[in-house]
């Protein structure tokens, strides 16, 4: 019943996008001059600096990738909220018989998908035209892909439900974007960060999303790897449930209060 609905999702969603072919082009573009923008940037630090002990555009190239990758699965539960407000008709799909959580997670699936071809194009876009290849731990890679859309998932769930509540979810999820973008990795090492700053990046999910991630497309320590992926495993186990129950609850205290409509 649920593969049903998550076909139906996505076929309804590819259909819209190819509607919209220029966007693709665009979107090309767009990849290809921040690719050339990091790629001088590399050259103007310098080949000494190897951060984590790779290439310094590789790491910009993984980590920015996957981290936009990451941030823009969880802008779809608040994208899909909204525009349910806006248009009037939140309140009639959250009382279908599909359970809050999983109806709007279904919407979220399409820009999953969506940015996951995103982030494998700009990561082999920027392996063919600036950088050596890379040597690819595909079983990491799958567990760690895995157990961070799982996170995203969660901290989607939590933005809607602040959306719902509060209508404040874009807040939230530009304060978690903006912090975690310092504090993740995703420009320079954790390490250069001061250490009262390392510890809070620590209880950020995608900051081990971004070190697995680059260990596992770079030639690295397999029980570093594994670490970090134990790490995302148990931010999923917990997230995940609490962004279930969050969301759920944030829902039902709508309904009672009659604003599950306003906006």
């Amino acid at each position: 019943m649920i593969a049903d609905k998550i076909i139906a999702v996505l076929k309804k969603d590819a259909i819209t996008a190819l509607r919209y072919r220029n966007g693709f082009v665009l979107s090309a573009l767009a990849q290809v001059a921040q690719l050339a923008t990091f790629y001088y940037l590399s050259r103007a630090v310098g080949p000494q600096f190897r951060p984590d002990g790779m290439p310094y555009f590789l790491f910009l190239l993984i980590g920015t990738g996957f981290y936009t990758f990451l941030l823009s699965g969880t802008h779809s539960f608040l994208n899909s909220i909204q525009e349910s407000q806006q248009t009037g008709t939140l309140e009639v799909l959250l009382t279908t018989a599909t359970p809050a959580s999983v109806l709007v997670s279904l919407g979220a699936i399409s820009a999953f998908a969506d940015g996951m071809l995103q982030f494998l194009v700009y990561v082999g876009a920027g392996i063919f035209l600036f950088a050596p290849a890379l040597h690819v731990n595909v079983a990491a890679c799958l567990l760690v892909f895995g157990f961070s859309i799982l996170s995203a998932f969660a901290i989607g769930l939590f933005a809607a439900g602040v959306q719902i509540s509060m209508h404040k979810g874009s807040a939230v999820l530009w304060l978690l974007g903006s912090g975690a973008w310092l504090m993740s990795g995703t420009l320079f090492p954790v390490t250069a960060l001061p250490r009262a700053v390392q510890v809070a990046s620590f209880l950020i999910p995608f900051t081990h999303s971004l070190s697995a991630m680059r260990m596992a497309l770079f030639p690295g320590n397999f029980a570093a790897i594994a670490h970090e992926v134990e790490i995302l495993a148990l931010f999923a186990l917990f997230l995940v449930p609490a962004g279930v129950v969050f969301f759920s609850w944030m829902v039902r205290q709508a309904r009672q209060n009659g604003t599950l409509s306003f906006y």
